[in-house]
């Protein structure tokens, strides 16, 4: 078993407040010193306890939350003096648990105290966070503003995203643990990604390790109570203390809850609508102390595994989902009639749960009756259904809860037969394990000489290995050097080719410009923004430049206006333009035309239109766009005119009609 650490505190003073501390391990006391609480959470944050124990939270005041918050995963904040409103004193509760009280006051003697009781699993457990844990993945650092090397940048870390999204899944999934999952896309990737997981923060802390600092955080928040909870420490004090039930509950958006007791009675039937996690717990916890969690379906919900776990129950699941036949026939058993279908499946669920316990739950009444106990019969159920067999049950509740006048004045006569059977026992089982133990004694003895002669042998070998290794790293290291400059080569070869092809071109565009018989043209394989932005860097475009385009379909409105803008003469094109484009072009009084229509010569990405069919062709066409303007405004004007003369006819009759009346 894992070596337990506890530490007892108690509060010595106020402003600052400043605390005892005695730490309890492995049975032993040692008193640790004075804290502030800032050194007091800084101290538990590094010794991570398993338990830090007190007599009263309230000593905490204001800084309640913030200590609960500060708190590893896996330590527990117990009060040892119960629940609020229930609570013993701290001595009384020393003396009934046989340990040794002095009568004066002494924060440490108080933290001594805590530490002990807590050890023996006196306390009540403050629960200050749901089995509920929010999870969140996100980009690590600003994308900032950029161009393609950016957009790269951001579409790798959206995917980054993603797969570690993928992989909390699957972890999670693996461990059967039920979430939920919301995700944000963006760039065929996951810009963000929040889980909620159904469980506490213990479960998760060795699947899901927090992220911070790299392309992708991973934060982890637990989810706060709205109030407090407690949860006894062991199951025996909440058996001993509240009743113990069977539970069944019907999650959605209206909650239904039904409790029978251990004889099969119901004790609570009850359905909300958007009743939260937190009032189901504290409903459930005012009846009594549940022992099983049943649902009506399978799987179970996450909601009833969350209830179930809260209270550290067992959960019940029918080997398939209950028909409604089958729950309305359990009801008429029952004898009882609901306000609704949720309380019908929740008592339904509970009930099939205590049909299934039933003959065991028969078979304790029958022992008890035997031995005279029947007045134990709830709490020796419990227990058994907490996992003690039947013999230990009856012998600590006995043993526990004998009333002082029961007992004779004498030395009361005790039946040893059982003890020696039982030390019999367990002398044969460590005879048998002192074998065993010699046996592997010798096993080890053998091991370590086998040990020994590899590690000898491992030792001639070394300094050879040594050197081959260094030999093979040195070479692969001279490989991965000769790869990486064959690489840089091969793209220096293609860009001195790239910019010759580019340099040739430019210089043919040049002579025939200074010749003066051939317009060059400037080429671009689609009309794309993307196609511009490389005919800008690779040659340029200038006001007065003539563009010929393949293919280019595609384009729109916006493209058209950025090549006005540019002040291009004309734009010649292989295929039609689109509509938009004409439009646009049409009606700044940019020419376009087709290749066929100027005898355009290509070669490449190089093209040349015969300088005096251009601008021919260019005169003709603004030409004949003019005579249309003025076709159009005079066509304007008279409808002007003509609509001008309608309303005037249409106002002399109205003043004629006038005076006729």
């Amino acid at each position: 078993m894992r070596p337990i650490l506890i530490l007892g505190v108690d509060i010595i003073g106020e402003n600052p407040k400043r605390f005892a501390v005695v730490s309890w391990f492995n049975g032993r006391l040692e008193k640790k010193g004075e804290f502030t609480l800032y050194r007091l959470m800084r101290f538990i944050q590094s010794k991570r306890p398993d338990v830090v124990a007190m007599d009263s939270i309230t000593e905490l005041g204001q800084d309640l939350r913030k200590f609960l918050r500060s708190l590893p995963a896996g330590t527990k904040l117990v009060q040892v003096t119960g629940r609020p409103g229930e609570g013993r004193t701290l001595q009384s509760l020393a003396r009934e648990h046989g340990i040794t009280v002095t009568d004066r006051f002494d924060p440490y003697e108080e933290a001594k105290l805590s530490a002990l009781l807590a050890s023996r699993g006196v306390g009540y457990e403050v629960l200050a966070f749901e089995d509920e844990v929010r999870v969140k993945v996100t980009r690590g650092r600003s994308h900032g503003k950029g161009g393609w090397s950016q957009d790269r940048y951001r579409k790798r870390v959206h995917n980054l995203v993603r797969d570690k999204v993928r992989d909390i899944s699957e972890r999670l999934r693996r461990a059967g643990i039920p979430f939920d999952l919301e995700v944000k896309e963006k760039d065929y990737g996951l810009a963000r990604g929040e889980f909620r997981v159904y469980a506490g923060r213990e479960e998760i802390a060795g699947l899901i390790k927090p992220m911070r600092g790299g392309d992708v955080e991973v934060r982890i928040y637990p989810v706060e109570r709205s109030e407090l909870g407690f949860a006894p420490l062991r199951g025996e004090e909440a058996i001993r203390r509240r009743k113990s039930i069977i539970v069944g509950i019907d999650p959605g958006i209206t909650v239904g809850i039904a409790a029978i007791d251990l004889n099969g009675r119901i004790v609570a039937l009850h359905s909300e609508r958007n009743m939260p996690v937190g009032e189901v717990f504290r409903f459930i916890s005012d009846v009594g102390h549940p022992l099983i969690v049943a649902t009506d379906v399978n799987p179970a919900p996450g909601f009833v595994e969350k209830i179930a776990r809260s209270f550290k129950a067992s959960l019940f699941v029918p080997p398939e989902s209950l028909r409604v036949e089958e729950k309305k026939e359990l009801l008429r058993n029952l004898g009882v009639r609901v306000d609704d279908d949720h309380q019908r499946d929740a008592l339904a669920a509970a009930y099939k749960a205590y049909l299934r316990l039933k003959p065991k739950l028969e078979h304790i009444d029958a022992r008890l009756h035997e031995r005279g106990l029947e007045g134990k019969s709830e709490e020796v159920k419990a227990l058994v259904l907490q996992g003690y067999n039947l013999g230990e049950a009856m012998q600590r509740v006995t043993l526990r809860e004998r009333p002082a006048e029961e007992e004779p004045e004498g030395k009361p006569e005790v039946d040893v037969r059982p003890y020696v059977r039982k030390i019999r026992e367990l002398e044969r089982k460590i005879e048998l394990l002192e074998r065993e133990n010699a046996e592997l004694k010798g096993i080890i003895r053998e091991q370590r000489k086998t040990i020994g002669r590899l590690e000898r042998r491992i030792a001639d070998y070394d300094e050879e290995v040594r050197k081959k290794v260094l030999r093979e790293r040195e070479l692969e290291a001279k490989v991965k050097r000769i790869d990486l400059l064959e690489k840089q080569l091969r793209e220096a070869r293609e860009v001195i080719e790239r910019l010759s092809r580019h340099l040739t071109t430019v210089k043919r565009m040049n002579v025939v410009e200074v010749r003066g018989s051939a317009v060059p043209l400037k080429v671009l394989r689609i009309l794309s923004w993307r196609e511009l932005e490389r005919i800008e860097r690779e040659v340029g475009i200038r006001r007065g430049d003539v563009l010929y385009v393949i293919n280019p379909a595609g384009a729109g409105r916006g493209m058209a206006e950025e090549l006005v803008e540019k002040g291009i003469r004309a734009l010649i094109t292989e295929k039609p333009l689109p509509g938009e484009v004409v439009e646009v072009l049409r009606e700044a009084h940019v020419p376009f035309f087709t290749g066929e229509e100027l005898n355009v010569k290509r070669v490449d990405e190089f093209a040349v239109v015969e300088r005096e069919t251009l601008e021919r062709a260019i005169e003709e066409l603004l030409s004949r766009w003019e005579e249309e303007d003025r076709e159009r405004e005079a066509e304007r004007i008279l409808q002007l005119v003509e609509e001008y003369r309608l309303e005037r006819v249409r106002e002399l009759r109205r003043k004629a009609e006038e005076e006729r009346r």
